[in-house]
């Protein structure tokens, strides 16, 4: 597990530090990034449990590749899970994620930007709510790592504020019976440092 880390690390560290030798191509950057989340897991792809209301906060770092395409590795805190209420009452998975996105963007305008990319994430906690007529001690043992995919889009300003929304179509099984994959939504509010 260590050596996972130590690669992903290396990985990080290199991309943000790649610099560009062409004057057109618009500098490299990193900043802190946080917002509103909204999580769900598809079971067996029959539709989506109830949404767990979270956030969400880390650091980028964006690295231009050319005039309208950049790198943005991330390393996120996520609060994400899933909630399912029926007539006994309402049962809450809350995961905690440490994220590790890798982003391709690509800059529509000076100011508009689509991305999309791989995502990878180490669940930190995991915990059980029962509310209602009955409530249980039963713990679930959600698998560590999850993966997916990324898609999203937004805005960002000359002076380095940006506003995005961001899918997670999570393609990792949470439970190892069954299959149940995290959805997320990400809402953010980022600023270059």
């Amino acid at each position: 597990m260590r050596i996972k880390f130590s690669i992903i690390a290396l990985l990080f560290g290199a991309i943000t530090t790649i610099n560009a030798q062409d004057n057109t191509i618009p500098k490299s950057n990193a900043g802190i990034k946080g917002g509103y989340s909204l999580a769900a897991v598809s079971f067996d792809g029959d539709g989506e449990t109830g949404q767990r209301h979270g956030f969400h906060f880390g650091i980028y770092g964006e690295s231009f590749i050319s005039e309208s395409f950049a790198i943005q590795p991330e390393l996120l805190y996520s609060q994400q899970g899933y909630k399912i209420t029926n007539s006994s009452g309402t049962f809450t998975q809350k995961l905690d994620y440490i994220n590790l996105p890798l982003m391709l963007k690509a800059y529509l305008s000076e100011n508009f930007f689509l991305e999309a990319g791989p995502q990878i994430g180490l669940a930190v906690s995991h915990k059980e709510e029962y509310d209602g007529l009955f409530s249980s001690s039963q713990e679930y043992d959600p698998n560590s790592f999850d993966w997916g995919l990324n898609f999203g889009g937004g805005f960002k300003t000359n002076s380095g504020i940006s506003l995005a929304a961001r899918y997670h179509l999570g393609l990792g099984d949470l439970y190892d019976d069954g299959k149940a994959q995290n959805r997320v939504w990400q809402f953010s509010l980022g600023f270059d440092l």
